[in-house]
């Protein structure tokens, strides 16, 4: 926030949109909620990038020591072949797990990066209905919040059978 919105004066600093929003031609509004957009969304995404890209190199050097690798390369099959098809395809199936894991940690950092940034969502709601003490609001949020983990461990397995040929649901 401080570079890019009080230092370079790049990106605005929180809010939807703009003051005078309203009167602008319709290219402006979306070019304008774009750029409120950038700093939430980047907060939001390279929070975890550190671990997950930690946890895809590993996946991919153990991958990579496998028998069937070894052969691919000597059949002689292209780098990008071995690397990017063979590899890849099976190194993602531990990834598959973790993005699905991931949704309540983007429900979590959504309160924070709402509050921060003063966007209106879901979790800016919850943090204001936990303050002013809205029981009926802060179980709705949870339920919500639930249904969507839920949600998002079922998009996880429906990924497997894309991931891994193996997996099948019958």
């Amino acid at each position: 926030m401080v570079v890019f919105g009080l230092q370079l004066g790049w990106l605005p600093l929180s809010g939807l949109s703009s003051m005078h929003f309203a009167p602008v031609p319709l290219g402006v509004r979306i070019w304008d909620v774009s750029l409120h957009l950038v700093l939430p969304t980047l907060t939001l995404a390279l929070t975890g990038l550190a671990g997950l890209s930690r946890y895809m190199r590993a996946s991919m050097l153990e991958v990579l020591h496998q028998d069937y690798i070894r052969m691919a390369v000597a059949k002689g099959l292209t780098p990008w072949r071995v690397y990017g098809v063979h590899a890849l395809r099976n190194a993602l199936i531990p990834m598959v797990t973790l993005f699905g894991l991931m949704i309540p940690d983007l429900i979590g950092g959504g309160v924070i990066i709402e509050t921060l940034f003063a966007y209106p969502g879901m979790g800016r709601l919850g943090y204001e209905a936990i303050m002013s003490r809205d029981y009926n609001l802060v179980m709705a949020i949870t339920v919500i919040s639930a249904v969507l983990t839920v949600l998002g461990n079922f998009v996880a397995d429906v990924l497997y059978a894309y991931v891994d040929p193996r997996i099948r649901y019958q």
